[in-house]
Order: C-alpha cells, then structure tokens, then sequence
C-alpha cells in the first residue's frame, strides 16, 4: 500500500481528512478525494494523534515479565535476572522481542529505544513488524574480551544507513557504571562521539550504585562520567534519580537526554526522580517504560499518567507536570530525541499516528482530547495504529498476534526447565 487517506477524523479541534502517501503526510484538509488513495479508512468518531516513543526499555524481556518480583534492584539482579538470562537462545529473545512489539503495538507504541543483547532478533523482529527502533549495542566488561570486541566489529559493519532495515539505528549502550570498566566506557564514549551515534546508559539509578561510585572514584556517577570523557556524545541516560542540582546542571549543559521511568523507579524502590529540579537546570527529558521484567508492561500510556501524579505528589504542586507536557515527553520530544521526523501529526512529517475511539467510555466526555489520553484512556480506546504510513493495527487486530503469544509463552516454560536442569 502507497496511500492511505483517514476522512473525516478530528484532528486539532476540527473534523478533517488526512492524506498519507510515500510514508509522510502529504494533506491534512477537509473534502479530500477518496480516489486519492490506495486505501480509505472512515475516521468519524476518532481522533488522530501522535504515536508513543518508548525512550528506555529491554524488549526481550517480556520473557522475564513476573519472574522476579518485590526483591531489591541487586539482589533482583545477581539473583534472578542474570541466571535466567543465561539460558536464553536466540530464538528465545526474538520470541520475547516479538512479544513486546505486539504488546507495544496494541499500547500505541511505534518507537522504542532498546538495551539488550543479541540485537540481531531484536532487529529481525522489528523488521517484521514494521515498527522503529534504536538498537542498543550493548556492553558489559562480564560478558568477556571476545563478546566486547564481536560488538565493535558489528558496530563497524553497520556504520552505514543501508546496512540495517528502514527504520533502525544502533547506538552504543554501555550498560552501567557498576558492569563496565572505566576504560571501556571512555572507549564506548569516543566511539559514539567519533560516529555521531546515541550513548545509551543506566545512570544513577540507585543510592548503592551513587555510594560505590563514591568509594571507587571519589566522586558521583554524573561528575565521575563528566571527568572521563563520557557526556561528550549524544547521551541518552536513564533513570537519573539520585543527582543534585550541581548534576543535573552538568547533564544539562551537555545536553543529556534524562529518561524518566516513573514505574520501574517506584516498583524497584529506587526513588523518585528529580522532575522539577531538572526542569529548573534546563534539562531535556522523555519518558520509557524500562522492561518488563520491572514494570511489568510497556504500556506508555500508563506511564504518562504515573508521572504525572508522582511529580504532582511529590513536590505539592497541581500545575507541575501537566497532561500537556507529560504528552510531549512520550511523543514529539521522544521522536526528536532520536531524530526522527516524526511525533506530530503534520504535513511533511513521518506518517506516524494513532485514531482514537471518541466513543469509547473512557473518552466521554471529551472536554479535553489530550488530559483523556493521560488521565482516563486505557489501550481499549486504541482502534488504529500506523507506521510510515503502514497500518500495524486495525480495528484492534494485529496480525500474528495469536501466534506470537504462542512461541512467547514455549520460550517461557523452555528457559524455565532449562534453568531448573541447570
């Protein structure tokens, strides 16, 4: 399909049509021609806006969804996560990346920014569903000399925009301070600044990982980052919980993108983000739903009402955190972000969008499209879903859904075994 023209949708306060070709928006008026395109959708009782963009999460953990819950972030770690991790295959993690798209699809999600390993199922699995990723090339000193220097040379070959599907990135995900060394920090970090690609980081996520950093360097994460070198790039960084104000001005002044994970901050105790101290220092910030082993969705929707009731509770203040600014968090500043043309319905943009049922209950009334959204919608209110200008779902469908489940749920008893057997 090369055309697809939406009529009679509501669209910024008004009844239009929006025409969709070569995978932008080409026209958005009212009285469009139906034979202009391939395809008609009847937007009456919907309306059309911006897709979600997932700014931090693991997508193969679906796999993990449940599996080790309520233990704290360490413990949680060495514990469950990494042992279960160990006896996962490569079909295990398509599986599970597969499971996440068709869970981000039916939640409005069509970008995600991803950390994990393997990333050629993730990306396989991407593909194949039609949606847009930043793939993580990820680092970790445990992982071996043999693995580290396996993931420059993946990182060299695909240098080139035509060596990986329509649609993804890589970037350069070291995954922490605590599993990474110093010197191949500063190596992830000149590699990202030398090739222009993100610098994807869990940064101060907990008081531990603030007070080990303290006792190894003498310094916090975010001044001990800034002295190797490391905020050079284009930093993506989240979490970002336990900072103080010299910090956030230090991650504002290069520049770093902060990713509020509001869920998983609370469900792992980790604490509470700094909302409005970040806004005072001028830093950017979006919104990610982590993964689903510590949230336990990735439902976007979900996390825009959650922060903006944990920043209301925690500074007193009804006005901080509006549904207009959470909204933009987790579309249009998530798309600009990563650079992609996208996160607002607009002639010349990404053909990117959702259409709403306007007669869902959640939706009535509808004094305020945006605060519904936020405030009242759940994924029920989700009827369309479209990337570059391809329909991922319709009328609540995704295609394969049934079966993604299916291999979803044998990978899971598989790696359960597999780890009981040891």
């Amino acid at each position: 399909m090369s055309s697809l023209l939406i009529k009679n949708v509501f669209h910024n306060g008004e009844t239009t049509d929006v025409f969709i070709k070569n995978k932008i928006f080409c026209r958005i008026e009212p009285g469009l021609d139906p034979s202009l395109a391939d395809q008609v959708i009847d937007g009456t009782d919907k309306a059309i806006i911006p897709p979600f963009y997932n700014g931090h999460t693991h997508s193969p953990m679906t796999l993990l969804r449940g599996y080790a819950d309520d233990i704290p972030l360490f413990e949680w770690l060495n514990d469950y996560i990494w042992p279960m991790e160990k006896v996962m295959t490569a079909e295990d993690i398509y599986n599970g990346s597969r499971l996440a798209l068709y869970e981000m699809i039916r939640s409005g999600t069509i970008f995600f920014n991803d950390m994990y390993w393997q990333q050629d199922q993730t990306i396989r699995a991407v593909e194949e569903m039609g949606l847009k990723a930043a793939i993580g090339v990820t680092f970790m000193d445990g992982l071996g000399k043999k693995y580290i220097e396996a993931n420059f040379d993946y990182l060299d070959a695909h240098l080139r925009p035509e060596t990986l599907p329509e649609g993804i990135t890589l970037t350069v995900a070291p995954h922490a301070i605590y599993t990474v060394s110093e010197a191949l920090l500063r190596r992830c970090a000149a590699y990202a600044a030398e090739h222009n690609l993100v610098f994807h980081i869990h940064l101060s996520e907990t008081k531990q990982e603030v007070e080990d950093c303290v006792k190894a360097h003498g310094m916090t994460p975010v001044r001990w980052l800034e002295q190797i070198g490391a905020l050079e790039p284009q930093v993506v960084a989240a979490h970002v919980i336990h900072v103080d104000e010299e910090e956030l001005a230090i991650l504002a002044s290069r520049d770093v993108t902060l990713v509020h994970n509001p869920v998983s901050n609370m469900k792992l105790c980790s604490g509470v983000f700094h909302f409005q101290k970040a806004q005072e220092a001028g830093c950017r910030y979006i919104l990610g739903t982590d993964g689903c082993s510590s949230n336990n969705n990735l439902d976007m929707r979900e996390e825009m009402k959650v922060a903006a009731l944990v920043a209301k509770s925690r500074y007193k203040d009804l006005e901080l955190l509006p549904a207009s600014t959470v909204f933009k968090m987790a579309t249009k500043w998530g798309a600009e972000c990563f650079g992609l043309n996208s996160g607002k319905i607009a002639v010349g943009k990404a053909a990117d969008a959702l259409l709403l049922d306007l007669n869902n209950e959640r939706m009535i009334p509808c004094y305020n499209l945006i605060s519904n959204c936020v405030y009242s919608a759940d994924n029920s209110v989700i009827d369309t879903v479209i990337c570059n200008g391809r329909l991922l779902m319709e009328n609540h469908k995704v295609p394969g859904g049934a079966e993604i489940v299916a291999l979803a749920k044998e990978s899971s008893i598989k790696m359960l075994e597999r780890l009981k057997k040891g």
